[in-house]
């Protein structure tokens, strides 16, 4: 009889012990989904991208909101447009203390607060994580005379003022970039004729009118008009040639030492707790791993630059540095 009952409990045993170890070996990314859910409670998270639909931001922080659904939830994403970031930046600073606001921001921003003299800077904010790189894209409509770097730098050598430019926010990586080109055939770099956008949107309106004889944007902001014949590509920034535009020479190939990566990441408003900070960099990092985030990389042709916490936050303050002496080296400081 005892044996029976033994043997009667013994599968509700293992059922137990089993349930136990599924608890005890579960996934520590699933623990932390649930940290930032509990975090936001019923809240939900926030997304600004500072600057007009279609940019790089834009597409960054929609990226985001997508690989992010998973973790924690549905987030809402919006765009405040204007002045390199700086106006988006100037509204974002005035969430102190908020862990359901998020910004997106980059290069463009640093240089962007420098040019404009804003009085809010990054250091307004709690620095969460770096996301990726970009190659910015020299392109220049389908029926240019302009065919190659050499007939780039031979155009801006004979006029520097003459070949207009048009490309981001003033301050912004194209803005440095159009100075640094300018500097590397041997012209004024405060000389060159640079026509500013706030979104990707209005510079593909003029770059594909014709009003300016040269475009600069990321890779994957122009890249659908390259491949549709609409501009034709002269030269990625970047030391490597991009992945999905495997064709087109670097600067550096074409004669310019001139190499410039355009990065991307993620900001929280100051004053926040450490762990909500350390909530949010563990679910941005969890994202970043995510089949959904590696299939928008490489669909964007962005490069994988993933950085968190205290690096990235020196990261931050030695590119306001570094900006901030190129800006003044090329005139727009």
């Amino acid at each position: 009889m005892q044996t029976s009952r033994l043997t009667k409990w013994i599968p509700w045993a293992v059922a137990l012990l089993l349930t136990v170890a599924v608890v005890a070996t579960a996934p520590a990314d699933e623990h932390e989904g649930s940290a930032a859910k509990q975090m936001l409670g019923d809240r939900q998270l926030r997304l600004m991208a500072p600057a007009s639909p279609g940019g790089g931001w834009d597409q960054t922080s929609r990226e985001m909101q997508h690989a992010l659904q998973d973790d924690v939830g549905r987030t809402e994403v919006y765009n405040v447009s204007g002045a390199g970031g700086t106006i988006g930046l100037s509204q974002f600073v005035r969430h102190q203390g908020d862990p359901t606001q998020l910004m997106t921001t980059g290069l463009v921003m640093v240089g962007a607060v420098k040019t404009n003299r804003s009085p809010v800077s990054l250091d307004d904010t709690t620095p969460l994580m770096r996301l990726t790189t970009d190659a910015e894209l020299i392109a220049v409509p389908a029926d240019s005379p302009i065919r190659s770097t050499a007939d780039l730098v031979e155009a801006m050598r004979r006029d520097v003022h003459g070949v207009s430019i048009a490309g981001g926010s003033a301050g912004g990586a194209e803005h440095i970039l159009a100075g640094m080109l300018a500097q590397a055939v041997g012209a004024d770099p405060a000389e060159i004729s640079y026509v500013a956008h706030s979104g990707g949107g209005e510079l593909l309106s003029t770059a594909l009118s014709g009003r300016a004889d040269v475009a600069i944007s990321g890779v994957s902001e122009i890249q659908p008009q390259v491949e549709s014949g609409q501009l034709r590509a002269l030269a990625v920034s970047t030391a490597e040639r991009a992945p999905t535009m495997p064709d087109v020479p670097t600067l550096e190939e074409g004669g310019l030492d001139v190499e410039l990566d355009n990065w991307r990441g993620v900001v929280a408003p100051r004053g926040i707790s450490q762990e909500q900070e350390r909530v949010l960099e563990q679910a941005l990092l969890q994202m970043s791993r995510t089949p959904k985030w590696r299939a928008a990389l490489e669909e964007q042709g962005w490069t994988d630059a993933a950085l968190a916490g205290p690096e990235f936050e020196r990261f931050v303050r030695a590119e306001q540095t570094r900006v901030a002496r190129v800006l003044d080296r090329i005139g727009l400081g």
